[in-house]
């Protein structure tokens, strides 16, 4: 992948991965000379691009916009690489592999064996189950296609009418009440925005049913942590799984380390065939961007 970037770009300037993300500062000191920029989580906001005038085109390596202002982009001329769910199948993978461990009782009795306890306690099965998906976009269609051996009933809610293809695909379009009332697993795809922000919070997992099993591989914060944490210590949720968090790398050790919690560092779309398929698609619009290509089609266009 890094050859194909300097087969193409010859001058390119790269800034390792283990280095971490940088702050607003840090980016506009790292692309002061920079035309075109392929970001991943890093911060692109109107206070960036404003000190950027250089910068003309900003290319995303991974498949969520929440930390690239569009709208700013859009109105000083910068053009926006994104391909939607070049990952989905890494992370609709992780999502089953997770209601599979929660709801087979894997995790814990793993962990107690290593510890030297023996607990035969095989749980549930997953077949026949209720699922909730909020978020129907291209991960939550996947995992709903990898449920479909298992024979559950699936909710899902999302914010764009979407009867037929629930109805093509034997899927029920219902309201949010019914997901948190009904379901026996919930999963999380939805985007980061004022309205997802803590989408699932103290009051929402009161309204889950006893033994529920909430799944967030989305945005950390779509999920109130500290009301997760009580909701989990308390029992009324059988189980919870993450791979993200608020803040990340997440700093709450007994969170962590509560025995009814997988917790996983952000790898749900991190699958050696999906970090191909987002680096190559990045480069791929950079390479459209430099011979003048138009804009492709971003949320709200």
């Amino acid at each position: 992948m890094v050859a194909a970037l300097r087969a193409a770009f010859p001058d390119c300037d790269f800034r390792q991965a283990e280095m971490g993300e940088l702050d607003p500062a840090g980016v506009v000191d790292f692309l002061a000379d920079a035309d075109a920029a392929i970001v991943g989580l890093d911060p692109v906001s109107d206070w960036v691009l404003e000190r950027l005038p250089r910068l003309r085109a900003v290319c995303k390596y991974g498949v969520g916009l929440d930390n690239v202002d569009v709208p700013a982009a859009r109105r000083r001329g910068v053009y926006v690489g994104w391909t939607p769910g070049v990952n989905r199948r890494s992370v609709a993978e992780l999502v089953l592999g997770m209601m599979l461990g929660l709801t087979r009782n894997m995790t814990r009795t793993s962990r107690l064996l290593a510890e030297g306890q023996w607990l035969k306690q095989g749980g549930v099965q997953l077949s026949g189950s209720t699922v909730g998906i909020i978020g129907l976009g291209h991960i939550g269609k996947d995992v709903a296609a990898l449920l479909a051996p298992f024979g559950c009933r699936i909710l899902v809610n999302d914010i764009v009418d979407q009867q037929d293809y629930c109805r093509d695909h034997g899927l029920e379009q219902v309201a949010l009440e019914t997901i948190w009332r009904d379901a026996d697993v919930m999963t999380v795809h939805t985007p980061l925005t004022p309205l997802t922000h803590h989408l699932v919070n103290g009051q929402t997992l009161a309204a889950m049913k006893p033994g529920a099993i909430l799944i967030n591989t989305a945005r950390g914060p779509i999920v109130e942590q500290a009301a997760l944490k009580a909701a989990l210590i308390s029992g009324h949720l059988g189980g919870a799984a993450l791979d993200v968090y608020d803040p990340e790398p997440p700093q709450d050790l007994d969170f962590l380390a509560l025995p009814n919690l997988i917790c996983t560092p952000h790898i749900g779309g991190n699958a050696h065939q999906a970090v191909l398929a987002m680096g190559y698609s990045a480069i791929d619009h950079l390479k459209a961007f430099a011979s003048g290509a138009p804009q492709p089609p971003l949320p709200g266009m």
